[in-house]
């Protein structure tokens, strides 16, 4: 079948190719959307506490796109698309997200998200980083090894109890303003689930060979392409639920989604197309100047923001929306240049 939809598209004209990846994308969002508003329901049907379905399978559910790319593309053998989409989804959340999320609306900074997931991000990107060295591999370049990501994914459990625990103790639960849950039967609901798992993963069957044509062909590198376009498109849910987040006065929670979804892009992205992958992610070069480098400045300077004591008011202002989106610009630059 992969053989077949490669042939497919190695004949099919680059502006009709373009069309199949923005379309890709766009059904892709929209699976991801389905399967967690019916995964919501049906574990509110099956008597699951909110305050858990908000801790794991929302959380998770946003960062599906990118996780069903970066498998489908590790067993593909496609490490630049795999590990590019993570990272450049990592960087597209902080820079382009949050910073139009600040200019459109209100983005009020919870301290107590930022001291506690903030510090976990952080902790986890440099941990990334770190074991992406090349001296660990003998090489020029880096590896995440098989066993890297088993360990990833061992700590998104982790991560996921630690969730779970901190919302029954602050007695948090999953906001309705962003999600409704319809009253429908059990049959439809089932439906409904299995159709948006379909869509993800057939959105993601034709995207990633019509990126991988389409950048042999126009002489780009994957990696590239995977951290920008890929990245982007696969971003969408959180850039839907962070705008519609501020136009409702609910800015916070779209700060606490950006940061959970950045989490989850290192240990359960990263994580799972490492484990499945048995030699391993290749790292390209252009990981260490550019998307690295990135990836922690843009963190740090998130995290000054948020500890700036002259902010009185604790929210992201219009002029740091301003740098946070001057940054991504910059970024996809130094990636075309």
């Amino acid at each position: 079948m992969d053989k077949l939809i490669y042939s497919i598209f190695e004949q099919t004209n680059t502006l009709l190719l373009l069309f199949v990846i923005i379309g890709s994308l766009f059904t892709l969002s929209k699976g991801a959307d389905l399967f967690v508003d019916e995964a919501v329901s049906l574990s509110i049907r099956w008597g699951i506490p909110k305050l858990i379905i908000g801790a794991t399978i929302v959380s998770l559910g946003t960062t599906l796109p990118e996780a069903s790319v970066g498998i489908i593309a590790a067993l593909n053998g496609n490490s630049d698309l795999a590990l590019g989409n993570a990272v450049g989804s990592t960087i597209t959340n902080t820079s382009f997200i949050l910073g139009l999320a600040a200019i459109v609306g209100t983005l009020p900074i919870d301290m107590k998200t930022i001291s506690k997931q903030g510090s976990i991000l952080f902790l986890c990107s440099i941990l990334l980083v770190f074991i992406s060295l090349p001296v660990f591999y003998n090489g020029i370049t880096g590896m995440i090894y098989q066993h890297i990501g088993w360990l990833f994914l061992l700590l998104l459990l982790l991560y996921i109890q630690y969730l779970i625990k901190s919302a029954k103790k602050s007695n948090e639960f999953l906001s309705e303003t962003l999600i409704e849950v319809e009253d429908s039967s059990l049959v439809i609901q089932l439906l409904k689930f299995f159709i948006g798992i379909s869509i993800v993963i057939l959105s993601s069957s034709l995207l990633i060979p019509a990126v991988e044509v389409g950048a042999l062909r126009v002489g780009i590198p994957q990696s590239v392409v995977a951290s920008t376009l890929v990245a982007f498109g696969t971003s969408l849910p959180e850039l839907i639920t962070a705008i519609t987040a501020v136009r409702k006065n609910h800015g916070e929670l779209a700060f606490g989604n950006i940061i959970g979804a950045n989490i989850l892009n290192i240990l359960f992205v990263i994580g799972s197309a490492a484990a499945i992958s048995h030699g391993g992610l290749l790292i390209p070069q252009i990981y260490y100047t550019v998307h690295y480098p990135t990836m922690l400045i843009v963190l740090f300077i998130i995290g000054y923001f948020a500890k700036n004591k002259r902010n009185k008011h604790k929210t992201l202002t219009k002029m740091e929306g301003l740098c946070l989106l001057s940054l991504y610009g910059v970024y996809l630059v130094l990636n075309y240049s």
